[in-house]
Parts: structure tokens; C-alpha cells; sequence
């Protein structure tokens, strides 16, 4: 009788709960996804006391499949998710996130299960009586944390693109500091609830042309409440169409975004996130002379896989 291959071992059942969706992965022990899942089981559609059965109903053969630890990030650890796990203040690099790990007690027995903190950061403020603004991050930190793992490098810049943009500048392996900017929200209002709506065409295929004009406006100042109003004046004097109208839109806030920083200072700039994204990021750098490195969802599982060999003494969750 031939011999049967036996499955390769499961080190970390990783996964990342987030709002809308749930993602999963098992990872062998070199880090490598053997492999993964994905439901739209967000924590916004899981209710109170439902998190351990989704987790089982989800994951429930991986984990009867034997692993080491289950890590999950995300904002399963948020106040309204599973348990909530206090934000780490910065600045914070694996140790200082492993060591706020909150352990989940009502996951599967056999299996060591924490929740990832998030982090946060104080911004200095010069309004009377707001000594500081506080800003937070649940989810990116260990695509961050990630991107260090998999590129071998400790001081740098890291941009992850999305709904709420975060900026995160690292030095000597840790998180320093990061600002968060609403640049996804802001265009999704702009592009399908203002006036502009009616002249955009958001569907229509990236216009690079038009997203390089957005950006120039945008670098000129002016700020985005004056320059998204060109958005509605160029479609008034038909200067341009609907389809070109949506890049340009999305010039002119990536633009904002950039226009705030200074971006000629990191020693290295990475962009994680989806290829869509990291890619118009990539030529808003471009067109300012700046080089970029890419990552897209490969940072979630280089993270948890990396944070696993800090794992603290197992903590009871209250």
C-alpha cells in the first residue's frame, strides 16, 4: 500500500476580522499560507455573543486540524467586537504589541487564541485647552509590522491607502508615529452624494491623464474644498467627461493627501494595500520624483506570523 502524504503542519491559524468582512489563513512555520478563506462575516453582521459560533462555524476543521496559536487583528477587537483589545500606544514594534495581546477565552479550548491591539498616537494641538488629538490605527498595524518582516528593513515610511489613509513612519522597528486622513470617505461622498455625483461617472476606467491633472491642481494649493468644485466647472463648460472626471477626483484628494506631507524625507516609502490603490499611489509619487515599494494582502499574514514569535505568557481575558 503507498503511503499517504500527510498535510503540512499548521503553526498559526491568522486571521483578519474586520468590519465587513472576515479573512483566514493557515500558516505553516515558515510563515507560507497553505490555505485561506474569506466570508462576509464582518463584526458588524456577527451579534452580541455570536463570535465564538462564527469562529467555528468558519474555521472550526482548521482548528480540529491542530495549530500552535490563533492570532487574530482587526476590528474583531474593537468595542464592539469580540473582546476588546486596548489600543498600544506609540511608539510600538513587535514586543510592545505582543505584550497587549487580550486572549480570547470562549474560542476553541484546545487552542490559544488572542485579538492584536491596535495603536495609537497623541498629535500635539495649539487650541487652547486640547492639549493633544489623539488618532488610532486597528488592523494596519500588522500589515506594518508585516512589511518590515518581509522586507528586512526598520526605518521608513509605510502608506496604506483605503477608506481612512493612515501614514505611519517608522524608525528603529517600531511605530513612531502615523495620521490617519479620510481621503476613501471623502471621494466616496464627493463621487456618489454631492452635486458632483450627477457628472461622475465612477465606473469608468482609470483616465492616468486625468488623475495627473487632479494631482497639479491639488499641488498648487488652494485646498480640496476650493479645487473639488473644478470637478463640477469642467463638466459645466464640457472641458471633460464623466468617465475622466472620477480620476481627476481621485486626484485631487490623493493629491490633498500628499500635499501635507513631506515625503522626500523617508528612507523608504512602502504602500500596502490593494493593486487598484497602491498603484495610483504609486504614480502620485511618481510624478513627484519619489520611488515606491508595493504590498498588498501578503502583509496580514508576514505580520501575525512574525508577531507569533513574540507570544507573551498567556494572559486570561476578562
Amino acid at each position: 500500500m503507498a503511503d499517504q502524504k500527510q498535510p503540512p503542519p499548521t503553526a498559526l491559524l491568522a486571521l483578519d476580522w474586520g468590519t465587513s468582512s472576515l479573512r483566514g489563513a493557515r500558516l505553516d512555520p515558515a510563515g507560507r499560507a497553505l490555505e485561506e478563506r474569506s466570508f462576509p462575516r464582518g463584526i458588524l453582521t456577527v451579534p452580541a455573543g455570536g463570535f465564538a459560533g462564527v469562529f467555528d462555524t468558519c474555521f472550526g476543521d482548521w482548528v480540529r486540524m491542530g495549530a500552535e496559536a490563533c492570532l487574530i487583528s482587526g476590528m474583531a477587537g474593537s468595542k464592539q467586537g469580540w473582546v476588546e483589545a486596548p489600543y498600544c500606544a506609540c511608539p510600538a514594534g513587535f514586543a510592545d504589541v505582543a505584550k497587549q495581546l487580550r486572549w480570547v477565552n470562549d474560542a476553541a479550548p484546545s487552542l490559544p487564541t488572542a485579538i492584536v491591539p491596535g495603536l495609537s498616537c497623541e498629535h500635539r494641538c495649539d487650541v487652547p485647552g486640547l492639549a493633544s488629538v489623539p488618532d488610532v490605527m486597528r488592523g494596519e498595524e500588522v500589515q506594518i509590522l508585516g512589511a518590515m518582516h518581509l522586507g528586512g528593513w526598520r526605518d521608513g515610511l509605510c502608506i496604506l491607502p483605503g477608506t481612512h489613509s493612515k501614514w505611519a513612519w517608522i524608525h528603529d522597528g517600531r511605530v513612531t508615529t502615523f495620521r490617519s486622513y479620510m481621503t476613501g470617505e471623502f471621494y466616496a461622498l464627493l463621487s456618489q452624494q454631492s452635486l458632483l455625483a450627477r457628472t461622475i461617472d465612477t465606473q469608468a476606467p482609470f483616465d492616468a491623464d486625468a488623475f495627473a491633472l487632479g494631482l497639479r491642481r491639488a499641488g498648487q494649493g488652494g485646498n480640496l474644498l476650493h479645487n473639488a468644485f473644478s470637478a463640477r466647472t469642467l463638466s459645466l463648460f464640457g472641458r471633460m467627461d464623466a468617465g475622466p472626471l472620477a480620476s481627476y477626483l481621485s486626484g485631487l484628494v490623493i493629491g490633498e493627501e500628499l500635499h501635507a506631507q513631506d515625503v522626500h524625507t523617508a528612507a523608504r516609502i512602502t504602500l500596502i494595500g490593494s493593486q487598484s490603490l497602491t498603484s495610483r499611489y504609486a504614480l502620485a509619487f511618481a510624478n513627484l520624483g519619489v520611488s515606491t515599494h508595493s504590498m498588498g494582502a501578503e502583509a496580514s499574514w508576514a505580520g501575525l506570523h512574525a508577531l507569533s514569535h513574540h507570544l507573551p505568557e498567556r494572559a486570561t481575558a476578562p
